[in-house]
């Protein structure tokens, strides 16, 4: 889908086969979901060139998720209406729906588990910021992960200690103003950046979307996903909100 994305392990030359699987299971990923492929079944299904019943089972799976997210956060996180924004407001035929904003997590924890599953312990995956690492960086240490600061591009706004979890942020720094209000259709502004700390890439990518995309709701929203889930927001002043499980990150 465009970005690029870094596996690291340990011992790398031990994993060569199984980083290997990994990068073929993101390349299968592509293929299925891009909306930059003509081929892709996603471009298919909105252009109603295959049916939904047609598709793979790994798509079911994804629709399903979305929706599930788009109940759990109160509509700000929604495949269709993003898919709206992506297509420059213009109508599908087909399904109409863009869930790339939870497939790139989703694909990168699809990675993760693949080389936990081949037997690879300490690893790193990223894609454009948003990362699942597993077990330590060297023996003993933790994997550490910097929050890009939103508007300084040469510095971080934090550094998180992690082991076996996923770290996405949602911003309009990089990439400008490509978040919604699906509600209004508004671009958001009372938020630089959203960063959400938790078990599941898919899912924290997914509630770091939508809390951005709630504007000045966000940061309270963020406390309700407690323990599970850890937040921190930057607001569009400089302020630093987190909830009080992001502590235990804090390098």
């Amino acid at each position: 889908m465009g970005l690029p994305v870094t596996i690291a392990t340990r011992d790398a030359a031990a994993h060569e086969e199984a980083v290997a699987g990994a990068f073929d299971r993101l390349r299968e990923v592509d293929a299925r979901f891009s909306l930059y492929r003509e081929d892709s079944e996603l471009s298919a299904l909105n252009r109603g060139a295959l049916t939904l019943e047609d598709a793979h089972p790994m798509v079911h799976e994804v629709l399903r998720r979305c929706e599930e997210l788009r109940v759990a956060t109160r509509g700000y996180f929604d495949a269709r209406a993003a898919y709206v924004l992506w297509a420059g407001g213009t109508p599908a035929t087909g399904v109409g729906v863009d869930p790339t904003g939870l497939v790139k997590g989703w694909a990168v924890q699809l990675a993760a588990d693949g080389l936990a599953a081949a037997g690879v312990c300490d690893a790193f995956v990223g894609a454009a910021g948003d990362v699942c690492v597993r077990g330590e960086s060297e023996p003993g240490e933790p994997w550490r992960i910097g929050v890009q600061h939103p508007f300084e591009p040469d510095r971080v706004a934090a550094v998180l200690e992690v082991g076996d979890a996923a770290v996405a942020t949602s911003g309009a720094y990089a990439r400008g103003a490509h978040i919604v209000d699906p509600h209004t259709g508004q671009t958001p502004d009372a938020l630089a950046s959203v960063t959400v700390v938790g078990p599941d890439l898919g899912t924290v990518d997914a509630y770091a979307t939508a809390a951005f995309a709630m504007g000045e709701d966000g940061p309270g929203w963020l406390m309700t996903l407690e323990p599970a889930c850890a937040g921190l927001a930057i607001t569009a002043a400089g302020e630093v909100l987190s909830t009080p499980g992001m502590e235990r990150f804090r390098a």
